[in-house]
């Protein structure tokens, strides 16, 4: 596309466009990546052992922090728009500082679960640490197994004739590599996000962001806000589908 004989206006309106395809275009691409993943996911878990795990505290907290970063960016957005430029950077930084946290929060939730036993290489079934039943349960063709005197059954042996230790003897935690792939995904994009958010604080700081000039922390609090819908779909999917 040319600017040959536009006007300053129009060149600006213009970039403007153009600055917003593209983060509508990221935000797409984003979600076909996790939607590709998501589905891999669900394909997989149609038979066999599976742990469903009861989603660590840490991860609850995220989703606070990201969504309370979702309201400060979008307060700097109209603050710039407003002309109350002065408020911009505070809050742009107060972003951050939620993002910081938000990522401090996976890692925690990350942590918890390297001590349950569930890590990115898979362990055996029968070496997973956690108590079961608080931590995680173990579900075979979609349907979780009982403990009961240290071994475990399927629902309706009730009498607890067949214990399945031999079975699960052999079998490794599939979840795990599954729940990483996708939270560890995400949590790139949010390393991202952050550094964008560092240089949003350095163009405010520089007083850049106008109302009539702002495109750059829009684009920046659009993508904040995709992250934390993002987040919170993925806590959904996490604790309820698998």
């Amino acid at each position: 596309m040319t600017t040959e004989g536009l006007t300053p206006a129009e060149e600006r309106a213009a970039a403007i466009r153009a600055r917003r395809t593209l983060t509508w275009l990221l935000c797409f691409t984003i979600v076909m990546f996790f939607a590709g993943l998501t589905s891999a996911y669900i394909v997989s878990m149609s038979g066999g052992y599976w742990t469903r795990i009861n989603m660590p505290t840490p991860f609850y907290w995220s989703t606070a922090f990201v969504l309370a970063g979702s309201l400060t960016i979008h307060l700097a957005l109209r603050s710039a728009r407003q002309g109350r430029t002065g408020m911009v950077l505070p809050l742009v930084l107060a972003t951050l500082g939620l993002g910081i946290a938000f990522t401090a929060s996976q890692f925690k939730g990350w942590g918890r679960l390297v001590e349950v036993g569930i890590t990115v290489s898979p362990n055996k079934l029968e070496d997973l640490k956690g108590a079961y039943g608080t931590d995680y349960i173990i579900t075979k063709d979609g349907f979780p197994l009982v403990e009961s005197d240290g071994h475990l059954y399927t629902s309706d042996d009730l009498e607890r004739r067949n214990a399945l230790d031999g079975e699960i003897a052999e079998q490794k935690d599939r979840t795990g590599p599954y729940f990483y792939m996708l939270t560890v995904a995400h949590a790139a994009h949010v390393a991202f996000g952050l550094l964008s958010l560092v240089i949003m604080a350095l163009m405010a700081l520089r007083g850049r962001y106008q109302p009539a000039d702002h495109v750059g922390l829009w684009a920046g609090a659009a993508f904040w806000h995709f992250l934390g819908g993002l987040w919170v779909f993925l806590l959904l999917f996490l604790r309820f589908v698998h």
